[in-house]
């Protein structure tokens, strides 16, 4: 009695790295596997056991499943556009085990534009339903901003038409490219239009091209801030609380700002302990300075990432850098917040911004 007892209490060993989460998926993969082919059960079978799975590994991984032919299942592990996620979902899925019966991506891919028709609120996107053209922008050369133009598209169904474009250009260009390479997407009806129509089908090509013109214009520029010059600011909240704010001014007039365009946002919350007006107390002012020390010192200038300044004000520091890529950030934010778990709460976002607009409101100061 007492081993069965064991033997039906056994716990499962807990997951902290990828190679326990496949180690575990590999255990189960065959119940898996003809769960989602027989299509019995998917949910409880299979969806809660693996959405379990990666929420001890990490919050954010989400996925979608179907069958590809008779004999392989295609997992798909998405973050829904959320940038902040992707690295660790592609390191999920270079990290997977050659399963015969499985086929593991990371991000959803692209779909062929001939194979896609999408039916939502009564109206189809389709490569004959959709156009697009350009939109140039004076002080602003290197967004990729276009139009979507949608045959049906009115004032009445806006919101319907604007849910199905997106939906669409997601599936069309694929997660990834979705989330990073257009800057800027108007929608609008054919009678609206400002210039020549562009078939859907060839936004892709005018994609690629304006990223391969934007690399070879910033590929190798790098920023040297030792002779910059910082400023120190005090403000007043509409709750009459302080602000004080520390920013690198001659960094936000610097004219390459496209060539770092990822836009990191930390923000430590911190007890006040009873100090009035939201502002720390001398440790925790050290703590917060430590853990900015910690974060530089990962995110190197050298490297392309640049500290743009910070921002104390209601119980919350903000730090402010422009970066060249979102992965790395992404990764050493996240060991941040596991390290001082335990001491303070930290919260980041990653979000492409060519020209740092997030900080127009400091141009007073210029």
């Amino acid at each position: 009695m007492n081993y069965l007892k064991k033997l039906f209490n056994k716990k499962e060993e807990p997951i902290n790295s990828y190679e326990d989460f496949w180690n575990w998926f590999q255990k189960n993969e065959l119940t898996f596997f003809n769960v989602v082919k027989k299509r019995r059960n998917i949910e409880r079978l299979f969806f809660k056991k693996l959405s379990s799975k990666l929420d001890e590994l990490k919050d954010g991984f989400l996925y979608l499943t179907g069958m590809s032919g008779d004999k392989t299942v295609e997992l798909i592990f998405t973050s829904d556009g959320d940038v902040k996620n992707f690295v660790f979902i592609e390191e999920l899925v270079n990290s997977s085990p050659k399963l015969s019966n499985w086929k593991f991506i990371a991000l959803k891919p692209a779909i062929e534009i001939d194979n896609l028709n999408i039916e939502m609120s009564g109206h189809a996107f389709n490569k004959d339903k959709l156009f697009f053209y350009s939109n140039e922008i004076v002080n602003l050369p290197d967004e990729i901003d276009i139009t979507v133009v949608h045959n049906d598209f009115n004032i009445k169904n806006e919101s319907a038409i604007t849910n199905g474009i997106y939906i669409f250009l997601d599936n069309y260009l694929g997660e990834l490219d979705f989330s990073s390479a257009i800057d800027n997407i108007t929608i609008a009806g054919k009678n609206e239009a400002k210039k020549k129509l562009i078939p859907i089908w060839k936004l892709k090509s005018f994609i690629i091209w304006r990223q391969k013109e934007f690399i070879e214009k910033y590929e190798n520029y790098k920023y040297n801030s030792e002779n910059d010059k910082h400023v120190s600011l005090e403000a007043e909240l509409e709750n009459g609380n302080p602000l004080i704010a520390i920013i690198n001014t001659d960094l936000l007039t610097w004219n390459r700002k496209a060539s770092h365009p990822w836009i990191l946002i930390i923000e430590i919350k911190y007890q006040t302990h009873g100090n009035k007006g939201g502002m720390p107390n001398e440790e925790t002012y050290q703590l917060l300075d430590e853990i900015e020390d910690k974060i530089s010192e990962e995110l190197k200038e050298t490297e392309g990432y640049l500290n743009i300044g910070r921002q104390t004000a209601d119980s919350v520091r903000e730090i402010y850098f422009a970066c060249k890529d979102y992965r790395k950030p992404s990764k050493t934010l996240h060991k941040m917040q596991f390290s001082y778990s335990s001491i303070i709460e930290i919260v980041f976002d990653i979000y492409k911004d060519k020209y740092w607009q997030s900080f127009n409101r400091f141009k007073n100061i210029l």
